[in-house]
């Protein structure tokens, strides 16, 4: 059997998966407690640590194939292809959790929100409120939603890359400056 290598490619790929997949498992265990409307903070401490941790060690094993060189440039890409993959996934199913699961879930929603603007700013006026909550209505959709998650997703991906692209960095000019 041939001795195959790793790809960028592949590494996005995997990572990709593997994030998007965790995502999913957050959600379905956030979901199956009864938390998803509010759900505790921890959750997106754990969210946020797991992406970290996810499209570094991606970033990492780029420098490994790479004999040890990383340009920022191949940290950008890398973070924005693995956090562009689990995005695309997590959005699908977050389609299928809205349409089919919890096809309550937008109404339902606007309710926690309204319940928690009047507890927050009990001095809005029902003006305030209904203009508020309509503006929610507009933002609120599952094909809006998984726009938003795809974008979240790719900024999220790349404030991380850029730091840990920042910190991995090694090139050829740097070596031959020294």
């Amino acid at each position: 059997m041939e001795n195959q290598e790793t790809t960028a490619k592949q590494i996005m790929l995997n990572n990709g998966l593997m994030l998007g997949f965790a995502s999913i498992l957050i959600s379905v265990v956030v979901y199956a407690i009864g938390k998803t409307y509010e759900p505790h903070w921890s959750v997106s401490v754990i969210s946020t640590t797991i992406t970290i941790v996810i499209v570094i060690l991606g970033i990492k094993k780029i420098k490994e194939i790479n004999g040890g060189f990383l340009s920022l440039s191949e940290a950008l890409k890398t973070g924005l292809g693995i956090t562009l993959i689990s995005g695309l996934i997590y959005a699908a199913y977050n389609l299928i959790f809205i349409s089919f699961i919890e096809p309550e879930f937008f109404s339902r929603m606007l309710e926690v929100q309204q319940q928690t603007m009047m507890e927050t700013y009990p001095n809005f006026s029902d003006e305030q409120l209904e203009a508020s909550m309509e503006m929610a209505k507009k933002m609120s959709g599952p094909f809006i939603s998984s726009a938003f998650i795809i974008v979240g997703s790719l900024f999220f991906g790349f404030i991380i890359a850029l730091i840990g692209g920042l910190f991995m960095k090694k090139t050829d000019e740097e070596i031959t400056s020294i």
